[in-house]
């Protein structure tokens, strides 16, 4: 059954595979995109709408769920200088988009949230993520949220490709801790097939599911094979304190505006974000690809 879905953050890395997946299935798609984002113009020319604007302006929200079913709200801001933004534009976004959906009647409101909002020591990001789920939670409007660990694919994931630069960038590795947290990369493909399922089954509504890859492996683990995949098999890792780094990056942030070292990296770093998608399997059939069978096809990476 066709339906009129509305995708806001559709010019990201996820978002435009989301989109090309439901305009192959005949749904009617609108997206919400920044104005002069460069992305929107593979969709300009085509049969989806976009609305130029931004979720903090409650403004450029207007009517923007009129006529519309099914809402995937990828939409949010990872790195921030001022952390206000984490607030603006996840938070108050949410709030604002919500607000249109109940307007409109939307039936199902997709959150796509983070892995990040079970951390026991949480970062400005990842409490923004906490109080929009909150948010979507008590909205009234029929849920799904969706929280994926560390996404990577053929086009990029922006944690992924932060990750593999930062790697690149250096003779030698400066490695925040031993490297011992636990992580389940996802391949971008099966996040998105997981999205489009939860678009049109009605038995995950009001739930909470983890998108997360197959493979539990320790982050210092995962370093090496990135690194072996871009040829640098043999660059050498040194681990620092993790105390050493945190006074680091409290010094840096007294005296640079953008500090190379952010208590958001070190938490994200030494932090576990392996969830169990087996709620996920079940209810939808998701069936996330192991890091050997799709890491591979993503190097050489091409688009940073």
């Amino acid at each position: 059954m066709k339906k009129t879905i509305l995708i806001t953050g559709g010019t990201g890395a996820m978002g435009r595979v989301l989109v090309r997946r439901l305009q192959e299935q005949g749904h009617v798609i609108r997206i919400l995109a920044l104005a002069g984002d460069p992305n929107a113009a593979e969709f300009e020319n085509t049969a989806t709408e976009i609305i130029y604007g931004s979720v903090a302006q409650k403004d450029d929200l207007k009517g923007i769920c009129k006529n519309i079913s099914v809402v995937y709200h990828l939409a949010a801001v990872i790195i921030a200088d001022d952390q206000r933004v984490y607030d603006s534009v996840n938070v108050r976004g949410t709030e604002n988009l919500i607000a249109e959906a109940h307007k409109s009647g939307v039936s199902h409101f997709i959150y796509i949230s983070s892995a990040s909002v079970v951390y026991p020591k949480p970062t400005p990001y990842s409490l923004s993520k906490r109080k929009a789920e909150e948010i979507v939670v008590q909205s009234g409007i029929p849920y799904t949220i969706i929280r994926p660990t560390l996404a990577y694919g053929e086009e990029g994931g922006l944690e992924f490709d932060m990750f593999l630069n930062y790697l690149r960038k250096f003779p030698v590795v400066p490695f925040i801790g031993r490297g011992k947290a636990l992580k389940s990369p996802v391949y971008i493909g099966d996040i998105i097939d997981g999205l489009v399922k939860a678009g049109v089954t009605k038995k995950v509504t009001g739930k909470i599911y983890n998108f997360s890859g197959p493979d539990s492996i320790e982050i210092k683990e995962f370093s090496r094979l990135l690194l072996s995949l871009s040829g640098s098999k043999s660059k050498l890792i040194v681990p620092i304190p993790i105390a050493v780094c945190t006074v680091i990056a409290q010094i840096l942030g007294i005296f640079m505006k953008r500090p190379p070292l952010r208590w958001s990296t070190i938490a994200g770093i030494t932090q576990h974000a392996n969830l169990d998608p087996s709620e996920a399997v079940i209810d939808l059939g998701y069936t996330p690809s192991s890091l050997k069978s799709k890491l591979p096809g993503c190097f050489p990476r091409f688009k940073q």
